[in-house]
């Protein structure tokens, strides 16, 4: 399995000759997408979703009705490639083996509402939560944990990796950190994760794990 980390919160994994990519949004590089046969999507901020990258390939897109609605409002054309998937899913994306997690954004502020967010795991070794700490149905080998965002404190982050992992962590939502922010975030992480006998990466755009 070839894992590639694109910008933000994006990866792109490939298998057998078969690609999928979770979550290309706005800070995601357009070519993440290109060649793969299907498209996965958390939730809809633009973040993690964006119709010029869904555009780009004309493959499914599988997402929670969130997503969908999203989609239907800003791209009929895509919409009509969206099959909505749900928590306890278990479907096929790309030929590859993909289950459903999941059913709510972590909470940003009480005044802010909440909407659907869906976790993907796929091939049972490879987890991605969204904008969430969802658990995976078991420990994965490669589970990628958010490490920045406005509705999350590091220390849930490296819990849930502790929690969750049996093998690499890697560091995903991090497009709004400088290059300061991913050091200081990297050494504690790092350190804190190494310490409980895990090993943690934080991926440059573009290369892979």
């Amino acid at each position: 399995m070839r894992i590639t980390k694109f910008g933000h919160a994006c990866v792109r994994i490939e298998q057998d000759g078969q690609a999928l990519v979770l979550d290309p949004g706005s800070f995601t590089e357009p070519e993440a997408v290109d060649g793969v046969g299907a498209v996965l999507v958390t939730h809809e901020h633009p973040d993690h979703l964006d119709v010029d990258r869904l555009r780009r390939v004309e493959v499914p897109v599988l997402a929670g009705e969130g997503v969908a609605q999203a989609l239907r409002d800003q791209a009929p054309d895509v919409a009509e490639r969206v099959q909505v998937v749900r928590d306890g899913d278990e479907v096929a994306a790309a030929g590859l083996r993909v289950t459903v997690h999941g059913e709510e954004h972590a909470l940003i502020h009480q005044d802010i509402p909440r909407i659907v967010n869906t976790g993907f795991c796929v091939e049972d070794a490879v987890f991605h939560p969204g904008d969430s700490f969802t658990a995976p149905p078991h420990p994965v080998p490669v589970l990628l944990v958010p490490v920045h965002a406005p509705w999350m404190r590091l220390a849930e982050a490296v819990d849930f990796a502790r929690a969750h992992a049996s093998g690499q962590v890697v560091a995903v939502h991090d497009g709004l950190l400088n290059d300061n922010g991913l050091t200081v975030t990297g050494r504690v992480m790092g350190g804190l994760l190494e310490a409980s006998g895990q090993e943690f990466r934080r991926v440059a755009p573009g290369d892979d794990l």
